[in-house]
């Protein structure tokens, strides 16, 4: 057996399995306490011993949502499975906001924008109608919902890894539209290594629009610079 300890609020890799069946385990009790990716299904709730079985070649990711850590017993060598993603990579790096003059030239960002909001893994451009966002290679935006609106994404370059509600995407084309009703969990993921393209999707909503409306269920690095 091969066992991984996971903090409270953090998530394993992203892994895509080999090629047989993995068997998962953990205290039953701790269940009702995690979020699990099993290929396209996010699961939030009544999740069953039976949902941690992974056939050969899909997905799976687990979050920690109980307060005090657990553990996981895998019946395979989990590290030998393709990493598609990795939460905490830039963890412990340095964090600086991205520079929004340098960056509008550099990608030739359209004009018309009112407003920008950088941060290290990200920039979002805000027009009267809709927000064009770029996202770094190898990060994902926090698992979240909101309360007051429903959104609307459209892939305008790059092929993410998008969640939507209680199913997730791979590799989305650019054109592939998304929307998100209101109270619906969603996020969006760029697989890329270093080395690769940003991430670039257009996303517009309904109802009221708060930069303060989010919640959210997953954030692996806090994201506070």
């Amino acid at each position: 057996m091969f066992f991984e300890k996971l903090k409270p609020n953090r998530g394993t890799k992203l892994r895509r399995n080999g090629s047989t069946d993995l068997r998962i385990s953990l205290d039953p009790q701790f269940l009702e306490s995690i979020l699990l990716i099993n290929e396209t299904e996010f699961l939030t709730k009544n999740i069953k011993s039976n949902d941690l079985i992974i056939s050969p070649k899909n997905h799976y990711m687990i979050i920690n949502k109980a307060n005090k850590p657990i553990q996981i017993e895998y019946d395979q060598d989990f590290e030998q499975h393709q990493i598609i993603y990795d939460p905490y990579k830039y963890e412990n790096t340095e964090k600086i906001k991205i520079n929004p003059e340098e960056f509008k030239h550099k990608h030739n960002v359209p004009e018309g924008y009112i407003d920008i909001l950088p941060k290290w893994y990200s920039i979002k451009f805000t027009y009267p109608d809709h927000n064009l966002i770029f996202l770094k290679p190898e990060i994902g935006i926090s698992f979240q919902i909101h309360q007051d609106r429903s959104e609307h994404w459209k892939i305008i370059s790059g092929n993410p890894i998008v969640l939507n509600d209680h199913h997730v995407y791979y590799y989305a084309k650019s054109g592939r539209k998304f929307h998100t009703p209101i109270g619906t969990y969603h996020s969006i993921i760029n697989p890329n290594d270093k080395g690769g393209e940003y991430i670039i999707f257009k996303e517009w909503w309904e109802g009221h629009f708060d930069e303060q409306d989010i919640k959210r269920v997953y954030n692996p690095n806090h994201y506070e610079n």
